[in-house]
């Protein structure tokens, strides 16, 4: 934290030239689409995620009734409401819960990370999936699978070498993107996207060897909550909600950034160490993320777009926005891939693929039109 925070919360030295380009940046001016004010629209949010959570404990293969379900989700925490039964309890607590639960907060994290991988790289195309870190995350993960190493350390290998991987392919994209001292946001983008290239095929390749764990593999690499408990939910709490608080506490600091490089360093920023914080925090939420759901594209990539069509483009109000709605997105998507198909279950990855890719191409051929 100490290694940026000092940027994003210091007084800019220019304050009134800062003041001035925000003013622009929150496109303030006459005929400029009307934005929802970010305390309303986050309030609407919070209500629109405790309703999909507890419409995501509800559904599944056997429809459970609502007041049982209510009563074993708020009797652990508020002793005066009368408990459910054993066997809703059971389902509920033990699978339900910490699969919604962590459906949001993966949800949530990635949608933070793609709205500040926007503001830094001023790409409206980027998102945590270009850094290359969901790639070396999956080969870490096929390996452990290949290898039988899944079940060490009480479970937790498969997460743990999907993780190591998944830091080691951070690294490399750094040591790739910095070239005299300096780290190039268009050098870093270009570097995840060979780097991810090259760990796919690595990935493809052990897959042809997987023999018996190619469903386990495949299974990981379209993204997946199913296999959720509340272990995977306690190791990525503290990386969803704190990224999210970070990235919004810099806020301010990616706003200038809209403006280059340049206007950044003129208003106090200490450009480099930074864009280096912010895309090392960037890439160790992603990697976390898909250590504990397996690799679910897309949602990084059109929710920070959403968030600032609803509240406009200040960072400071758009990053818990997006959280927000990231996490309703990928609790309602894994609720669809639960009921889709009766008796069988497509993975989340596939969802959002669906929702995901047409928005891709439509951002691509704005931005080859200079839209």
């Amino acid at each position: 934290m100490g290694f940026f925070y000092p940027h994003c919360s210091k007084r800019f030295e220019t304050k009134e030239r800062y003041n001035s380009a925000i003013a622009d940046f929150m496109n303030n001016s006459p005929g400029a689409p009307r934005r929802l004010p970010v305390p309303v629209t986050i309030l609407a949010l919070m209500i629109a995620l405790m309703s999909s959570i507890l419409l995501g404990s509800f559904q599944g293969d056997q429809p459970l009734p609502a007041g049982q379900v209510t009563r074993a989700i708020l009797h652990p925490v508020f002793s005066f409401v009368p408990a459910a039964d054993d066997v809703t309890e059971g389902i509920v607590l033990g699978f339900r819960l910490p699969r919604v639960l962590l459906a949001a907060l993966v949800g949530a994290a990635l949608s933070a990370v793609g709205a500040a991988l926007q503001g830094i790289l001023g790409n409206p195309l980027a998102d945590p999936y270009t850094m290359g870190v969901s790639s070396g995350a999956s080969v870490g993960a096929a390996l452990a699978l290949l290898l039988g190493w899944g079940g060490l350390w009480g479970g937790m290998g498969l997460t743990a070498f999907a993780f190591g991987s998944a830091l080691l392919t951070m690294i490399l994209v750094f040591a790739l993107a910095r070239t005299g001292g300096r780290l190039h946001t268009a050098s870093f983008l270009l570097a995840g996207i060979v780097a991810g290239s090259l760990l796919w095929s690595l990935t493809t390749l052990i897959l042809s060897l997987a023999g018996q764990e190619q469903g386990r593999i495949l299974n990981f690499l379209m993204g997946r909550f199913s296999e959720a408990s509340w272990r995977e939910v306690a190791i990525a709490a503290p990386f969803a909600l704190g990224s999210i608080l970070l990235f919004t506490l810099c806020g301010r600091s990616l706003d200038a950034f809209a403006f280059g490089e340049d206007v950044a360093r003129s208003v106090g920023i200490e450009i480099e160490r930074f864009k280096a914080g912010i895309l090392a925090l960037a890439a160790l939420t992603t990697a976390v993320s898909v250590s504990v759901s397996g690799v679910i594209g897309f949602i990084g990539l059109i929710v920070p777009h959403a968030a600032r069509a609803l509240v406009g483009p200040p960072h400071q109000g758009s990053i818990p926005v997006a959280a927000l709605l990231g996490a309703v997105l990928a609790v309602l998507a894994d609720l669809l891939a639960r009921l889709i198909l009766p008796g069988s279950e497509l993975p989340v990855g596939v969802i959002t693929a669906l929702l995901g890719a047409p928005f891709f191409l439509f951002l691509l051929r704005r931005q080859m039109n200079g839209g």
